[in-house]
Formats: structure tokens, sequence, C-alpha cells
């Protein structure tokens, strides 16, 4: 059952900009500084703007401290140039690239080394994202059938997309979106990736009762989480 969720408004603290949302779902107020910096504070609907600017003012030291985390983390990593010998990531480990003049699909992993056809070099970045997407639906795929009856839920399925910068997401119907990307990280910890956004078919928000269902299927989660926020943007330059 879908809950009414108001359309995002924009509220100015001194320096501090936010994307303001009310939603019937939620019983508290929470401020979520995105991977990209940008500051989204949630709310119920009969929060008015003195409130919200009165839990901004409270949690002031807490946003600028991450910030200051997301400004040293979000370095800029060179885009890739597709030259021979470049290094490419699949599930955590970097591949050299090598090019070919002939070979019978436009790009390959073969022998520990991607191949890429050189007459495919003009739409080289179309190809790996096209065959990170592929290689991405399948593996995902296959975790989310491992955990799922664990933590049961039963998801309408995956979808591997483009979001930005968001690793994966809970989507209208029960639907579960994963970046392409997430296909770069580690196993371990795209498969926290899987977890965190299976939970969310229960709990909507980071809520205690969220973490916990975290930890069950996943012990060791809070390890996973803190590798993937400092080590993440590493896999963001294709």
């Amino acid at each position: 059952m879908l809950t009414p969720v108001q359309s995002p408004s924009r509220l100015q603290v001194d320096d501090l900009q936010f994307t303001v949302r009310h939603s019937a779902r939620r019983r508290t107020m929470q401020i979520t500084v995105e991977r990209d910096g940008d500051l989204l504070l949630s709310a119920p609907p009969e929060v008015d703007e003195a409130r919200l600017r009165a839990f901004v003012q409270e949690k002031r030291f807490w946003i600028y401290t991450k910030l200051a985390e997301k400004e040293r983390l979000q370095r800029r990593v060179p885009r890739k140039e597709f030259v021979g010998g470049e290094g490419f990531l699949y599930l955590g480990r970097s591949h050299r690239l090598k090019l070919a003049d002939e070979q019978d699909v436009p790009l390959k992993l073969a022998a520990g080394r991607f191949s890429l056809r050189r007459d495919a070099l003009p739409a080289a970045r179309a190809h790996f994202i096209r065959w990170y997407s592929e290689r991405a639906r399948a593996w995902l795929s296959s975790r989310v059938a491992e955990y799922q009856s664990r933590m049961e839920v039963a998801p309408a399925g995956v979808k591997v997309q483009d979001l930005g910068y968001r690793w994966g997401s809970c989507g209208k119907g029960d639907w579960l979106y994963f970046h392409w990307k997430a296909i770069l990280l580690p196993a371990r910890i795209a498969e926290y990736v899987v977890v965190h956004e299976i939970a969310h078919l229960h709990e909507p928000h980071h809520t205690p009762a969220f973490w916990l269902r975290v930890e069950r299927a996943m012990p060791d989660y809070a390890q996973r989480k803190a590798w993937l926020a400092e080590h993440g943007i590493d896999v963001e330059g294709i």
C-alpha cells in the first residue's frame, strides 16, 4: 500500500540548503547527507518550518562533520582512457585491458584480461557499461535469491541501471534497483548492498529495526558498510 509523500521543498539554514520531504510514513525527523553532498531533511507531515530549523541547529556539528568527510572522499577519480594495460575492476579485482584487431564480440573478459576490439574504441565506455550491466544483473539476482528466503521477503525482481550516486534502491512494487557499478565492488561489499536493499522491503527507513534486520542476515555488515563508505569512490571513474 502506497503512503502519501508530499512534493519536496527547499529549506535554507545559514549556509546549509536542504531538500525537505514530508511523509506520512515517518514518525521522526532525519537528516541524510547524500553521496554527492546534497542534504535531505525527512519529516512527518505535521512538522512545521520552525521545528525543522530547530532540528537542523541541533544537528549542525554532525552535518558539518559529514560534509567534511564527503569532501575528502569525493576526490575526482580520473576517467578511463581505454588504452592497453589500463586496469578495469570486476568484483573487486583489476583486470588489464588489451586491444584486439579481431574478436567475435566488441568486449570480453578472457584469461584474466579485458579484450576490446579496436573498431569498438569510439564507443568503449558504452561497451563496458553494457558488459558490466549484464554481469551485474545475473550476479546480483543470484545473491538476492540467496538472501531473500532467510530475510523472509519476495522481491518482484532485480533491475540494473545508472542510479547516479546511489548503489541501490528499493522501488515501487517491491522491485530492487542496483547501480551497474555495484559489480565493480568486491563480492562481499556488493553482497552488503544487496542485503541493505532487501532489508528496505521490511523497513523503508534507516531505523534501529532496519539495521537489526541487516545484522541478522549479515553479522559483519558494519565492517562492509565502512569499507564502502571509504573506498566506494574508487570505482567511480569509468
